[in-house]
């Protein structure tokens, strides 16, 4: 999860103009990790930003926090990318805008499935009704949550626009029109935030014994000179199966889960995680050995 001042420290500590709405954000805000900015003195602020592909553009609007600006990130999924800011929206009650700027990304088209979802919805399948994305269907957000988004936030479009000085504007626009800056009279209607569906945390533990592979084991020998990596198979007795050459990590890996010659789930997660070491190496010039086992 990128955090505002974790990405840009020099801001730290700034004093920036927030608003008292009579519903704040819990402490533990944003609850959903995803690669965006919190501006973390703007929580009660009431506009958030959807950059879409532009990740450049994110970046920029976080750069020039613009008072009115809480969070600003990319969404360039129509499904999950989308339960992100659903659930990271309605659990802040401050948030009553939400641009969408930047590139809609092709094939997903994130931005149009929220122009849709909130014009139209989503059907009993949670299928947002109208979006051309490909695969716009909710899987990890309840209908209430879904209900709860349309309700609290309006939509503005800016979809295509990467010109992060244009956004700022529309944000100053939107909290005026509104009367959601900190000098006006009165502040968006107070929501209360909703509290959303968990899922089972677990944390990972160090496998302090790392069982032998029936399937045998592999030899990584990057070849710079030749443009390939070549891979060596043996059994567990030390005999020589076979060899296995290619240019690129994923054919490798693929050809030798294809063929059963790895027979372990975490002996094909060690042999993705040394080809792409590899391959690495054969890009950026430096020394590769294989990390046991």
């Amino acid at each position: 999860m990128n955090l505002f001042y974790e990405a840009f420290p020099e801001l730290e500590g700034s004093a920036h103009g927030t608003c008292d709405t009579g519903a704040a954000a819990p402490q533990s805000w944003p609850p959903v990790p995803g690669e965006y900015f919190v501006l973390f003195e703007h929580k009660t602020s009431h506009v958030a930003v959807s950059t879409l592909a532009s990740i450049g553009l994110a970046e920029d609007l976080a750069r020039l926090a613009p008072g009115d600006l809480c969070m600003v990130g990319k969404t360039e999924t129509e499904n999950i990318g989308i339960e992100k800011v659903i659930q990271n929206t309605i659990t802040n009650p401050s948030i009553h805008y939400l641009i969408v700027a930047g590139k809609d990304p092709e094939g997903h088209r994130s931005g149009a499935t929220l122009l849709s979802l909130c014009e139209n919805g989503v059907d009993r399948a949670l299928r947002v009704i109208g979006s051309p994305g490909r695969r716009p269907v909710l899987k990890n957000v309840t209908p209430e949550e879904v209900e709860a988004f349309r309700s609290q936030v309006t939509l503005v479009d800016m979809i295509g626009c990467e010109d992060a000085a244009e956004v700022v504007t529309r944000i100053g626009a939107l909290s005026k029109s509104g009367h959601l800056s900190c000098s006006g009279k009165k502040f968006a209607r107070v929501v209360k935030p909703v509290k959303i569906s968990a899922v089972e945390v677990i944390r990972a533990e160090e496998v302090k014994k790392t069982e032998m592979d029936k399937g045998g084991y592999f030899v990584i020998l990057p070849l710079k000179e030749k443009g390939i990596i070549l891979v060596e198979h043996y059994a567990n007795d030390n005999r020589l199966l076979r060899i296995i050459e290619g240019k690129a990590a994923v054919s490798l890996y693929r050809s030798i889960v294809a063929n059963g010659w790895v027979t372990q789930l975490s002996h094909a997660a060690y042999l993705g995680k040394e080809l792409d070491r590899a391959e690495l190496s054969m890009k950026l010039g430096f020394k590769y050995v294989q990390d046991g086992a």
